[in-house]
């Protein structure tokens, strides 16, 4: 019989899984890993911002997630630095004002290192409601964009040529990824959020043979991932966080095994690897 503290943390796991998958295979796509850097060490500023404020660190680490994606869209369009130079600057500079922050904060008593690499075995019931609730909104909002944000990531001339608004879509996407990394934040940590956005839709490209089956594909293994995470963890007495994301690993490791290779996908069945990195990623 499972004790309580570890069922709940399945069950918050399991929530963000199934959204990181959908999520990340569109990270993977548009080649936005550093990206997703970016926004996740934004995050140790929002918490900092919480305790500082009193105000709730899902709703911090929100904000101030997509306040860094607002300015990385304006410091683009001004042409001054390339797209890595500006993610280098606000996920470091971001990173380091909450640390900072937070060191200031002598009156407070937190354990730094379950923001930085996660604490699911912590999770409330509340946490919880959060991350469905919160996972289900984003999965709806992704499910409502999936075309126009899927033909932006093909060819964003085509989709302007088709009516569509890649600007608006690239907007909401950010968001999305705002409100993922705030909710998944005390699962894996800051440091690792973008291993689980990652990994899992990289498995997943390897048994997929289109967009929609990569997507369902990453959330399955993702899912799994917390579970082998956790056992272990419960195992080995290892930290549940990182060993999440190691669970991960060692699925894709298994997946670049011989025996689960598969034919190509045919031309079109799959979201194709753009011939340039798309803005805010590295070259």
């Amino acid at each position: 019989m499972l004790d309580d503290f570890f069922t709940r943390a399945i069950l918050a796991g399991i929530g963000v899984a199934l959204v990181a998958g959908p999520l990340g295979c569109f990270i993977v796509w548009r080649r936005l890993a550093y990206f997703g850097d970016t926004l996740s060490h934004a995050a140790l500023l929002g918490v900092a911002l919480a305790f500082l404020f009193e105000i709730n660190i899902t709703l911090a680490v929100f904000g101030v997630s997509a306040c860094v994606s607002i300015a990385l869209l304006l410091l683009q369009k001004q042409g001054t630095l390339s797209s890595d130079a500006l993610l280098g600057l606000l996920a470091h500079s971001a990173l380091a004002l909450g640390l900072v922050a937070l060191a200031f904060m002598t009156w407070i008593r937190m354990d730094l290192m379950g923001f930085l690499f996660g604490d699911i075995l912590a999770v409330s019931r509340m946490d919880i409601a959060i991350i469905w609730m919160g996972g289900i909104v984003v999965l709806a909002v992704l499910a409502i964009i999936w075309r126009p944000l899927f033909a932006a990531t093909i060819n964003r001339e085509l989709a302007e040529a088709e009516g569509m608004n890649p600007e608006r879509v690239n907007i909401i996407f950010m968001l999305l990824m705002a409100a993922v990394i705030a909710i998944s934040m005390k699962i894996v940590g800051v440091l690792l959020i973008t291993a689980m956005l990652i990994i899992p839709a990289a498995t997943a490209r390897r048994f997929s043979s289109g967009p929609e089956q990569m997507a369902l594909m990453a959330a399955i293994i993702g899912a799994a991932a917390v579970v082998g995470g956790l056992f272990g963890s419960l195992e080995w007495d290892t930290p549940a966080g990182p060993s999440i994301v190691v669970a991960a690993l060692i699925l894709f490791i298994l997946s670049l095994m011989p025996v689960f290779s598969r034919p190509s996908p045919k031309p079109g069945e799959m979201a194709p690897q753009a011939s340039e990195p798309q803005k805010g990623t590295r070259p």
